[in-house]
């Protein structure tokens, strides 16, 4: 993790992605009508956030929330949930998750490895050389 100022978005390469993305969606969604741009950043905000990440094959709002909304009138709020759920199984259920995930990150960064190494010499050294 690097640190940077908040005019020097260039140090975090992720952050660059998300601007860019932001960027791209409010100039799609805008038209040239860029006056009240503010308006629609929470719409892109919950677009970004429900898109499934082809990493993790989840998306960011179902690491977070458990589940990945289709509108946003599934996030309108629910009776308490700590009222009817026993604290052990979100526990649990959140463990399996996130182990899940793991999972998935490293069957994507392996097969990244693969892919990128593809026709190249692997070098084998043995011991004693």
């Amino acid at each position: 993790m690097k640190f940077s100022t908040s005019c020097h978005p260039q140090t975090d390469g992720q952050i660059e992605v998300v601007n860019r993305f932001t960027s791209t969606m409010i100039r799609s969604v805008m038209k040239g009508n860029y006056k009240s741009w503010d308006e629609y950043l929470p719409h892109i905000e919950f677009a970004y956030n429900r898109v499934v990440d082809k990493t993790i094959n989840i998306s960011p709002f179902e690491v977070v929330y458990g589940f990945n909304p289709h509108t946003p009138l599934d996030l309108l709020p629910f009776p308490n949930p700590h009222e009817f759920v026993h604290k052990e199984g979100v526990t649990k259920a959140d463990k399996k998750l996130h182990e899940r995930i793991k999972n998935q990150i490293q069957k994507q960064t392996e097969k990244y490895i693969k892919h990128n190494n593809k026709g190249k010499t692997k070098i084998v050294f043995k011991e004693g050389d």
